[in-house]
């Protein structure tokens, strides 16, 4: 296996593999704050669940910067296409992290706050998108390094494609010459 296959399929683990960590984690404590805040104020659950879903988008995305890049992994990739991959891997692998971790933190206090009899939930929407907006540019940011790498991986098949095609018209005049001795000699 290349090198430029090992980078890809790690930059490939990094973007599902932390996106869905982060989504983990940031789910589940606002699911602890929730379940706090359940004790003061349990009339709030539909509010309460709503804020502890969206850390949750994070790993979502790491799928869909999965499915932009998986294409481009081939036999015949090369070592810039690989590690253009591990690049976008890693930067929405980290930033899908930090992302997620940090609405977290917002989206808790909120339950928190909602829990407490405060009407703060529409705000809080509106803050949580903040962290959000960085985890879509990590995306953007992704579908553009793709973009970039395809052309390139494209290239390589072509030529890829082009050279197993010279090797199947070298090889027809020697396979046409050998059925007509055949024939001839029957």
């Amino acid at each position: 296996m290349s090198t430029a296959i090992i980078l890809a399929y790690v930059g490939v683990a990094l973007m599902v593999g932390l996106s869905g960590v982060a989504s983990a984690i940031g789910t589940a404590t606002c699911g602890m704050a929730s379940v706090g805040a359940m004790k003061k104020n349990g009339g709030a659950f539909g509010s309460y669940m709503i804020l502890s879903a969206l850390p949750g988008s994070q790993g979502l995305y790491g799928f869909v910067g999965y499915f932009m890049v998986s294409g481009l992994i081939t036999d015949n990739i090369s070592l810039l296409a690989g590690a253009g991959i591990f690049g976008a891997g890693l930067l929405m692998g980290l930033v899908c992290l930090l992302s997620s971790y940090f609405q977290s933190k917002v989206c808790a206090n909120g339950i928190a706050a909602i829990g407490n009899g405060h009407d703060v939930m529409g705000k809080t929407l509106i803050l949580a998108a903040f962290p959000e907006l960085y985890a879509i540019l990590a995306v953007a940011a992704t579908f553009l390094i793709s973009g970039a790498v395809a052309p390139q991986a494209g290239a390589e098949a072509a030529v890829a494609a082009d050279a197993a095609k010279t090797e199947v018209v070298a090889e027809a005049p020697a396979a046409q010459v050998e059925a007509e001795l055949v024939y001839d000699a029957e």
